[in-house]
């Protein structure tokens, strides 16, 4: 085909075929009759139609394309057709005298006409959001595909596209002249002729064999996963295949995913990797994959403008420019340099380390060796009680230890908790590329390798081929323009005499370009790569030590037992916590709605002050007589109801279960307890017997001791009886089991549950519902346990404890978790006649129940509970996120019931609210798009479908919103 044919076509409106017209033909020609529906299309028609003896897909295109261009688009479906690793493809549906291509007249033009199976599945358009899931599954589609066509030939494929990347600098002049905004005309030019350059000499090297050249989200079906992210499978469209590029075919699939981006190029990478563990591409290839993305970026944009102009009632391509212009601005907002190395990396490539074994000492009068490097990461020992947030703190400490060292810098490539931001959904820059020096003011400074000098605003540059010095803090020495040999002078730092002085460097090996100071993680290593470490010109310990994730979570995997889990399938490493923030060592803030072990939030300087004093002082074990053990027993004691007067110390809640079950059998002389199904208690022996939750352990039901009598559940949102009014109903259903017991003759010794439903997220009992089983469990000689270790202790802010909202009193309380803010530290409350009972049994002991540091700290956590109001702040902010949540109820179906009360919440998702089908893989999946947002969240319950919220009782009004907020991004844009 000649150019001008080529310009032609690209003029071409779509073919003015109507409903009513493909209607009749697909009645006269393939004897189909249905419902007819237009799809959208650049310069085709399409039509979906639903008939009886299925669905299919109409295609229309102008005679202006040349038969054999379709016939290759058939031929390539049969050819993909007979191989079995191939995407699957639509079968060719022949006319009723056995044709694949129809040519016709309508009004007197001239078309030709396919028919298609219509292939069934999800596309990835209509996403808002695209999960790196989908994203690699969309390369690893891409690279199927192009490796199923790989001995694919027909003479059709040699045609003139519009779309062939090889011809994209001619075809974008061409589409420019119809674009009348000159100033958007004139920056898509100087793009293309930019990208157009770096692949002009790459051009040789890239390969030729058939491609798809339209693997996007438009054209492409799929599955959902077990987490509801879209696996693409299928291709549905060849009307662009082509003898092509290679690596063109790639580009624009990755062109494609920018839509959906949210303005972040380094979306595409995934799909970068899954392609090129499929079918690798060379390194040349790789190098012109984001030049042929820009490229492609370009004529997207250029030729739905020229489109418009051709043909304004085309909606499809109106509805989907703003998309297109979205691809062009993520494409253009980085530079190239970045995006190849970023792209080399992500596919395992070597990259080129800079040669400096020739440089000479940028310092020439001071020992490098002796600087004093500092830590500003998240482990520092310089930072505690939040101080990094002071935003000269890390200035602070450089000129402190300058001035105790004589010289001290900062690091290359430590994530600087200083960078952290706190209720942030994105990834900040905490990467530093640069090096921070405070030393001598007047020290020299001199070029360490030959160059041209640019100074402007302060800022000096020493340019080379390969390299570019950047330096803040110098007076220099020399003019802007001179040209300076190695070891020339510069300047001396700045400052006054006798003072200290700073000097910032920086390199990079992109001339002109100005680096930023600081990357984020996820680009850190192709920054790192265009900014690679001064440590030359200073001393290697000017390099951070980089962050070993990977290799410790192995570590953990192979030294402890597999049955500690941990959260999530790659979880991030969390090193430092602050108030309600989790941070982890690339400087990412997490916000935990998790953690009701630290109730008092991280790193609280008081609690922590506490107990390094007591450690100081004394640790060693309760039959020691010391003060702190009668003072804590007697402060826990008064917040219990009158007669509860009794302590047990202990060092976590499955240990004061444990105690608890062993209490009451130990004073009613039998052996049977009572417990609900769905109840988690712990991992003692006892504790665990009583425990019959089947996410917790899923053999729980079979696996009960016969002492064990588990009833059934008395859950008010998908329980048996749904209600608040349920109390009778579930009252009776104990019955049977209470009068199997009395049966048996051996007694009841007691009934353990949590006051609130916690393991099923906070869900309340029913009203009534403990003291009636209460009385009759009393009534049989047994003891009431009541489980406060997940919801008491002021968390459900309306309350101390959780039954006082069912208006009873139990015989034993039983505590751990929050009451030592991550220490070990439990408790048993109970009478002085029922904990007399265990002396039948000798002495009672416990290690660390009891020790003097775990009692200081948990007279600490009743202090600053106190003074900090923190029941008050459970209560408030609680019930401000409850309501929160509650109004995503009439906004997305997915969402259930909110439970719970002040800071223990739980949201319940369902893929139905009558069958109330539990959205056990839907919720792990938000849970991992929301850590992705900087929120720490864990399901809970047997189907894993709730939201278990139970943050520190410091948490925010702020921080509540942020989660809120967070939570709805995810139901609104998808996981």
């Amino acid at each position: 085909m000649t150019d001008e044919a080529l310009v032609d076509r690209m003029a071409l409106p779509r073919p003015d075929v109507t409903v009513a017209d493909a209607e009749e033909i697909l009645l006269d020609h393939y004897g189909l009759s249905g419902t007819v529906v237009e799809l959208g299309s650049q310069q085709d028609r399409n039509y979906r139609v639903d008939s009886d003896h299925g669905r299919y897909v109409l295609k229309i295109c102008h005679a202006a394309y040349e038969t054999r261009e379709l016939e290759a688009q058939n031929a390539a479906i049969h050819h993909l057709k007979g191989k079995s690793d191939a995407p699957r493809v639509p079968n060719v549906v022949t006319t009723n005298d056995g044709r694949e291509i129809l040519v016709l007249t309508v009004r007197g033009q001239g078309y030709q006409v396919r028919l298609l199976e219509y292939l069934e599945g999800s596309g990835l358009t209509e996403l808002t959001y695209v999960a790196p899931a989908s994203v690699a599954a969309l390369g690893a589609l891409c690279a199927r595909l192009a490796q199923a066509l790989a001995d694919f030939d027909h003479p059709g494929l040699d045609r003139s596209l519009q779309w062939d990347l090889r011809r994209a600098g001619p075809v974008a002049v061409q589409l420019l002249s119809a674009i009348t905004d000159s100033a958007a005309r004139d920056r898509i030019a100087k793009t293309m002729v930019m990208a157009v350059r770096r692949i002009q000499p790459l051009a040789p090297s890239l390969r030729l064999q058939a491609v798809h050249h339209d693997v996007t989200g438009d054209n492409v079906v799929g599955h959902r996963d077990a987490r509801g992210h879209t696996i693409p499978d299928g291709v549905i469209d060849f009307g662009d295949i082509i003898r092509g590029w290679l690596v063109g075919d790639l580009a624009v699939t990755c062109a494609s995913l920018l839509h959906q981006a949210n303005g972040d190029p380094f979306h595409i990478l995934p799909a970068v990797t899954a392609y090129q563990a499929i079918y690798p591409l060379s390194d040349d290839e790789l190098k012109a994959l984001w030049p042929l993305i820009v490229a492609r970026a370009v004529i997207l944009v250029a030729s739905s403008e020229q489109q418009i102009s051709v043909d304004p009632d085309n909606d499809y391509v109106r509805g989907n420019l703003d998309g297109e212009r979205a691809i062009f601005d993520t494409a253009m907002s980085v530079p190239f340099e970045l995006m190849e190395a970023a792209i080399l990396k992500a596919a395992g490539a070597d990259v080129a380390a800079p040669q400096t074994s020739e440089w000479l000492p940028l310092l020439p009068d001071i020992d490098t060796t002796a600087i004093a490097y500092i830590d500003l990461g998240v482990r520092s020992p310089h930072f505690s009680a939040g101080n990094w947030l002071n935003t000269d703190m890390d200035w602070r400490l450089l000129a402190r230890a300058a001035t105790e060292s004589g010289a001290a810098a900062t690091r290359y490539g430590e994530y600087r908790l200083s960078r952290a931001a706190l209720g942030s959904s994105k990834e900040q820059a905490t990467c530093a590329l640069h090096v921070d020096i405070c030393l001598a003011a007047g020290s020299a400074v001199a070029a360490p390798f030959a160059g041209r000098i640019g100074w402007k605003d302060q800022h000096l540059t020493l340019t080379c081929e390969t390299m570019t010095l950047h330096l803040d803090g110098l007076d220099p020495s020399i003019e802007d323009g001179a040209v300076l040999a190695a070891g020339d002078p510069l300047g001396s730092v700045s400052g006054e005499a006798s003072s200290l002085g700073g000097l910032r460097l920086q390199l990079c090996n992109v001339a002109g370009l100005e680096p930023p100071l600081f990357a984020t993680p996820r680009e850190a290593a192709a920054w790192s790569v265009l900014c690679p470490s001064p440590s030359p010109l200073l001393d290697r310990q000017a390099d951070a030590p980089q962050p070993e994730t990977a290799g410790l979570l192995i570590k953990r995997q192979a030294y402890l037992a597999s049955a500690q889990k941990h959260y999530y399938a790659a979880p991030p490493q969390i090193e430092r916590g602050w108030k309600e923030h989790l941070f982890d060592v690339e400087g990412r803030a997490y916000l935990d709605m998790v953690n009701n072990v630290t109730i008092l939030g991280h790193g609280h300087p008081r609690f922590a002050a506490a107990i390094g004093a007591q450690w100081l002082r004394l640790n060693t074990n309760s039959r020691f007589h010391y003060g702190a053990i009668a003072e804590f027993s007697e402060r826990l004691a008064a917040l219990a109801p009158e007669g509860l007067d009794t302590v047990f110390l202990v060092n976590s809640g499955s240990e004061a279960n444990d105690l608890a079950i062993r209490l009451a059998q130990v004073h009613s002389g039998a052996r049977n307890m009572l417990c609900l199904l769905e109840a988690y208690h712990g991992w003692s022996a006892a504790s665990d017997a009583v425990s019959t939750s089947i996410a917790d352990n899923p053999q729980a039901l079979t696996t009960r001791p016969d002492w064990v009598h588990a009833v059934v559940s008395p859950n008010t949102y998908r329980g048996a009886f749904r209600g608040p009014d349920t109390a009778a109903s579930y009252l009776a259903a104990v019955t049977p089991m209470l009068e199997t017991i009395d049966a048996g003759g051996q007694g009841l010794a007691g009934f353990i549950c949590e006051s609130v439903y916690g393991n099923a997220g906070g869900i309340p009992l029913p009203d009534g519902y403990l003291r009636e089983i209460y009385a009759q469990v009393r009534a049989r000689g047994g003891l009431c346990i009541a489980d406060e270790v997940q919801v008491g202790y002021s968390r459900l802010g309306h309350y101390v404890w959780g039954f006082e909202q069912q208006g009873v009193v139990p015989d034993i309380i039983t505590i751990a978790k929050g009451m030592g803010n991550g220490h070990p530290l439990g408790a048993v409350i109970t009478t002085r006649v029922i904990a007399q009972s265990l002396e039948k049994q000798g002495p009672f002991f416990s290690s660390t129940g009891g020790s003097p540091v775990s009692c200081i700290a948990g007279m600490a956590v009743l202090d600053i509970m106190a003074e900090e109001k923190l029941q008050e702040n459970a209560r408030t902010v609680g019930d401000h996120l409850k309501e929160r949540l509650a109004a995503l109820i009439d906004r997305h179906l997915i969402v259930g019931a909110v439970h719970g009360m002040g800071l223990y919440l739980g949201l319940e998702f369902v893929r139905d609210r009558t069958t109330l089908e539990p959205a056990t893989e839907e919720t792990a999946a938000i849970c991992d798009r929301l850590l992705a947002l900087g929120v720490i969240m864990q399901p809970t319950g047997d189907h894993q479908n709730v939201l278990k919220i139970k943050p520190p009782l410091c948490l925010s009004i702020e921080s509540a919103d942020f989660f809120a907020d967070m939570l709805e991004k995810v139901l609104d844009e998808g996981w």
